[in-house]
Parts: C-alpha cells; sequence; structure tokens
C-alpha cells in the first residue's frame, strides 16, 4: 500500500477504547489519522474541518487544472479588465 503522506497511525482500538480522546486528537491535529485493524492499514478517520479544507483545496486544483487545460488549448480568455469591471459592477449592484 502507497501513501502519499505521513499520517498519524493508531490501532483501531484507540476509537473504541477512548473516543472521546481520539475525537479531540483527530480534531487538534487537523490531519488524517490511519487506523490499523490486525497491524494492516484499514481507515482514514480526520475531523470534519480537515475534511472540509481537503475537499476545498481538491475543488480548487480541478479549477486551476482546467484553466491549464484551458491554456494549453488556447482557449480564448476574458480580459482581465473586463472580469474585474463586472466584479464591481456585481458589487454595486448587491
Amino acid at each position: 500500500m502507497m501513501i502519499g503522506f505521513m499520517p498519524d497511525v493508531k490501532p483501531s482500538t484507540s476509537i473504541r477504547h477512548n473516543y472521546n480522546l481520539f475525537s479531540k486528537h483527530c480534531r487538534e491535529s487537523n490531519a488524517p489519522v490511519l487506523l490499523t485493524k490486525n497491524g494492516e492499514a484499514d481507515l482514514v478517520v480526520m475531523s470534519v474541518e480537515a475534511y472540509q479544507r481537503m475537499m476545498a483545496q481538491n475543488r480548487l486544483g480541478q479549477m486551476l487544472a482546467k484553466v491549464d487545460r484551458d491554456i494549453a488549448a488556447s482557449t480564448p480568455m476574458r480580459d482581465f479588465e473586463d472580469v474585474f469591471s463586472d466584479i464591481e459592477e456585481r458589487i454595486e449592484n448587491a
């Protein structure tokens, strides 16, 4: 099994023996925790905040990848000043 980061590794019993402590650890570390079962990687657990941040980073990465593809394909882009003008107009009309 290949893991692209160095996770915090805990046995699955740690969540069963003291859920509150395990939950606190996940929230404070703000990073994924790899749970093992019989010495093998089984689950990854993280706080809701860490999950939401990871999903936002994923969405941003997808948007940037699309822009990179559009640039590589010479897709016409909107002018910076036009975009800024549209934003200012939306703010004024809000």
